[in-house]
């Protein structure tokens, strides 16, 4: 047996454990109704589909069909003021949803809550579950993604959507695999990926995983010398991705997005550092977080400048609390969502600027970069920071298939900021080299499971 042979045999590619559909409902697109159509199939899947193709619409379908099939219930996870907008699409498509807050739960159903309210539920009252932005499970150690995971772990239909599965590097899929019951996060590490220091000490992965973000040149997982072909493969046999209809064959032209701008603008610190003549590229995080202190004035001014007397909507991201109070203060038509918010007010907050009754919405990524359709608006700000999801997401709940104006994102910095806009830089295109490895092995797997769909061939009747 050679190598590639032998990573065949351990790869535990996925096989299918759910079941055929008839028919799905017609307001479902071509691409959209294929992607469901494998979601049920596999019974088990994740499908990380670009924003704005229509991932809601997908998982309602994905949840009724459930529902029917095992006269079940299927519960929806979302983020935060997500779940208020997911109702409002299933009344849209004639699919009946409920939300529940606090566990409530009546018969066969879809219900739909937030990820913060998962502790209400039990997992042995409902037969599916879907994660809708379910890059949240993106972290090791994180205790959203431990709770979700132990969650899932004994129902049969599970599905995972997200535009951004692996914001940070590959080795994040494992957490994917594993909220799905299939190859665990540490045995993916061991199978397919080494680290420069070549031990597979639980400490070490549990060092690589909190550090990853962190460390650009300390040890990093990378792939075993021919394992990353097989690595796709094995992803492909339970996600599939798409970042447009082509992906999986289909027309394009429904889904065109504008143009985007991205304009950065450096602004001047006038509070050097201690014992500094002049301002030079902050390196570690330490001295980027004491750069993003000192100019917080500026940099806030700058975004007041951009975005006052335009007289059009504008989405306005910051990190840290000094940023959005300011901005608030700033932006006189401002209305600020804060962590310190209630849930219900955050939500209310989102939905009143997606229904155009605020024009500027000033808040961090963390709290509502995901999920949210903000396609009214065309223009966005951002103070950058090494999380490539955070940018991407951001920009994305403007710059979306359904956007029919340009978008203009002004990202504004500091010359001490540089390296954090190269950082971004990097993940982008590690970003678009994992979609195209996925698609490529994915339109692989998909031959060879279209020639094998029938596999015994049909007598005509006589009589026809």
């Amino acid at each position: 047996m050679d190598y590639l042979s032998f990573l065949d045999s351990k790869s535990q590619y996925v096989g299918n454990d759910g079941f055929e559909v008839l028919s799905l409902p017609s307001f479902l697109m071509d691409f959209q109704a294929d992607l469901v159509s494998y979601s049920l199939r596999k019974g088990r899947s994740g499908i990380f589909a670009d924003c704005g193709l229509g991932k809601t619409p997908m998982q309602l379908v994905w949840a009724d069909q459930v529902v029917r099939h095992a006269n079940g219930r299927v519960l929806i996870l979302t983020p935060l003021a997500v779940s208020a907008q997911t109702i409002e699409e299933a009344a849209k498509f004639g699919i009946e949803a409920h939300r529940s807050h606090h566990g409530e739960i009546t018969g066969p159903g879809i219900y739909v809550t937030n990820y913060e309210r998962l502790r209400h539920f039990t997992p042995s009252d409902f037969v599916g579950v879907v994660c809708d932005e379910s890059s949240i499970l993106k972290s090791f150690d994180g205790a959203t993604r431990g709770a979700v995971t132990q969650f899932m772990r004994t129902i049969p239909y599970r599905l995972l959507c997200t535009a951004t599965a692996a914001p940070n590097d590959y080795i994040e899929l494992g957490t994917s695999s594993e909220a799905l019951g299939y190859l665990g996060y540490t045995d993916m590490l061991q199978r397919f990926f080494k680290n420069d220091q070549n031990t597979v000490k639980p400490m070490v992965y549990r060092h690589a995983v909190q550090n990853f973000a962190k460390l650009d040149d300390a040890a990093k997982w990378r792939f075993k010398g021919h394992a990353e072909k097989q690595f796709w493969k094995w992803v492909c046999s339970w996600a599939r991705a798409c970042r447009r209809p082509s992906d999986l064959g289909f027309d394009d032209s429904r889904f065109i997005l504008p143009p985007l701008v991205e304009q950065e603008h450096l602004v001047a610190v006038e509070t050097r550092a201690d014992g500094m003549l002049f301002n030079l590229p902050a390196v570690g995080l330490k001295e980027q977080r004491e750069e993003r202190r000192r100019s917080i004035r500026e940099r806030c001014e700058k975004v007041a400048s951009l975005v006052n007397d335009t007289g059009e909507p504008a989405l306005v991201w910051c990190h840290l609390n000094d940023e959005g109070d300011l901005l608030d203060e700033l932006i006189p038509d401002a209305l600020q969502v804060s962590g310190q918010d209630s849930d219900e007010a955050k939500e209310e907050a989102f939905m009143a600027f997606a229904h155009g009754q605020a024009r500027v919405l000033v808040t961090k990524p963390k709290i509502g970069a995901w999920g949210l359709n903000f396609q009214h608006c065309s223009h966005v700000t951002f103070f950058p920071s090494h999380s490539f999801e955070q940018y991407y997401q951001g920009v994305r709940r403007c710059w979306r298939f359904g956007q029919m104006r340009p978008v203009k994102v002004d990202i504004v910095t500091t010359e001490g900021e540089q390296n954090v806009m190269k950082n971004l830089q990097r993940k982008a295109l590690a970003a678009d080299k994992m979609f195209d490895n996925l698609v490529h092995e994915m339109h692989a797997a998909m031959s060879i499971e279209r020639d094998n769909r029938f596999i015994h061939r049909e007598t005509v009747p006589s009589w026809l």
